[in-house]
């Protein structure tokens, strides 16, 4: 291990390392510590907001730091940065954060050249996670799609969540709920919906594939030589050791087996977290809690057709990046968090990323009971249209009223007809690496600290609605000339502040000069 400490230039400031901090980066007035090695959660509570993290900062200087191994960084907030780690390298590639990210991507982590499915972009995603948590069926999965249909919507990807299987680990329908799954996914193709299933790296204790996955030596074990059982978010479990290749294999196979002999089209590989590992777990690779979530990664990359929540370094393969289960909340840690944390992500090479289910997908929400926030619902819908991909949950057309459901039908209009713009920069996400939503500083400097606004590639301005009962909205407008869909052209920089109302989704083309 070797200390490195970097005197901040003025004004330079830094992103990168962990997605939950994205709230708090860029990083340089503030002090902030992370140790990458254990922790992608919230600093307050690991438990919580867990995403991806990679070895890498970034600076509006045109510096950056690299490892293809977890380091230990802190700014003291006097103008001083100390990386202490394993082969840190220190660089710079020009004189702004584009000029960083560019220069660090070609060297470290180059694009793989292709995309998850494109219909994952195409079109919206449809989880059922919140609307029928713990117990999807095979009705009820119908009956939302069909739901989707019927609201006017258009077809696209469909999720079926936790738990459409007996045990974890158990990658098998449960009959009871699903009693002909094949005749199931055939139906929705028919109607449009290609079809992911839900899992996690866990197996549940005494279940079959445990018993089969311990006498072959698959599973990850403590110093005593025994399978550790390890608490998580649905209870404990077993975790197969996914830098064994053997283990892999077996669980490929399986994955294989559901795509064969029921038509499903990929997975959505949840968990793989840092903060379910150990560093004196014993592995194939022994590479520690970041060992495993490359892993599982890596393996989810096999699939077109995949989503991750946690993932450590892989910047630039095909992989669908989705932010944490949000609470339904407006600010700091709800609503108010989409931009920041894309923004992270995507300024340590998960381009391909995706907000978390509209409204917010943490369950606790819905099994409280609590009543939908319509406009909060509606404005969420408005922030996520204009990503790179949105995905739904909670049945708009069940939730809300007409003012409201119409509100989010014109933003799922709006990013329809924006779509062969974002598929362009979906495809130069794949050929550069360079992120598909920017932070306005990727292009323009002094716009570091620009939290609430975004630029898709580099030519759309979006200034989503973010606030409650908001009649109007402040926007930073950067340098150039900007014109609204309406034909309006505003001469950057400037501030303006423009009428909204429910339906505003506020966004900008630039001119060219």
């Amino acid at each position: 291990m070797t200390t490195i400490q970097l005197e901040l230039t003025d004004g330079e400031c830094w992103w990168g390392g962990a997605v939950p901090d994205g709230q708090v980066m860029p990083f340089g007035r503030r002090p902030h510590t992370r140790n990458l090695a254990t922790n992608a959660g919230l600093l307050a509570n690991p438990d919580d907001g867990a995403n991806q993290s990679a070895p890498l900062l970034v600076s509006n200087s045109g510096r950056f730091v690299w490892s293809e191994l977890p380091f230990t960084f802190s700014f003291d907030g006097t103008g001083r940065l100390e990386v202490t780690g394993t082969d840190v390298v220190v660089g710079a590639g020009g004189d702004s954060v584009a000029d960083a990210y560019r220069a660090v991507s070609r060297a470290f982590f180059p694009p793989a050249g292709t995309t998850p499915a494109e219909v994952m972009f195409t079109s919206p995603q449809y989880n059922t996670w919140m609307e029928m948590p713990y117990r999807p069926t095979q009705d009820a999965v119908l009956v939302y799609a069909r739901g989707i249909l019927d609201a006017g919507f258009p077809p696209g990807l469909l999720m079926i969540d936790d738990r459409w299987s007996r045990d974890y680990g158990t990658w098998e329908f449960d009959t009871a709920q699903f009693p002909d799954p094949r005749a199931m996914v055939d139906q929705l193709h028919e109607w449009g919906f290609p079809v992911m299933l839900w899992l996690v790296p866990f197996l549940s204790p005494d279940s079959a594939n445990f018993r089969l996955a311990r006498k072959a030596g698959w599973l990850i074990c403590g110093a005593d030589g025994e399978p550790v059982i390890r608490k998580w978010w649905n209870g404990y479990s077993a975790a197969p050791d996914l830098t064994d290749p053997a283990a892999l294999d077996w669980l490929r196979g399986e994955l294989r087996r559901l795509q064969d002999d029921f038509g499903v089209d990929g997975f959505k590989f949840d968990a793989g977290d840092l903060r379910d590992y150990r560093l004196d777990d014993r592995t194939v690779a022994g590479s520690g809690p970041t060992g495993q979530c490359e892993a599982w990664a890596r393996f989810a990359a096999e699939f077109d057709y995949n989503e991750l929540r946690a993932c450590w370094k892989l910047g630039g393969q095909p992989l669908a990046q989705r932010l944490h289960d949000k609470p339904c909340r407006w600010g700091p840690g709800g609503l108010g968090s989409l931009i920041p944390e894309s923004i992270a992500q995507g300024l340590i090479g998960d381009v391909f990323n995706c907000p978390d289910m509209i409204g917010g997908g943490d369950v606790a929400y819905v099994l409280d009971g609590a009543p939908v926030d319509q406009e909060l619902f509606v404005r969420f819908a408005q922030c996520a249209a204009l990503f790179p991909m949105m995905q739904f949950s909670m049945a708009p057309w069940r939730v809300l009223d007409n003012e409201h459901f119409a509100a989010v039908k014109a933003a799922v209009e709006l990013r329809q007809s924006l779509l062969p713009e974002i598929m362009a920069l979906v495809a130069h996400a794949a050929r550069t690496g360079e992120p598909i939503l920017r932070p306005l500083a990727y292009h323009h400097r002094g716009y570091e600290r620009v939290h609430d606004q975004f630029l898709l590639g580099e030519d759309l301005l979006v200034a989503p609605v973010l606030e409650p009962a908001a009649t109007s909205r402040t926007v930073l407008v950067p340098p150039g000339r900007w014109t609204d869909p309406a034909g309006s052209v505003v001469e950057g920089p400037t501030e303006i502040t423009i009428p909204v109302n429910l339906r505003s989704v506020p966004w900008w083309r630039r001119l060219e000069p």
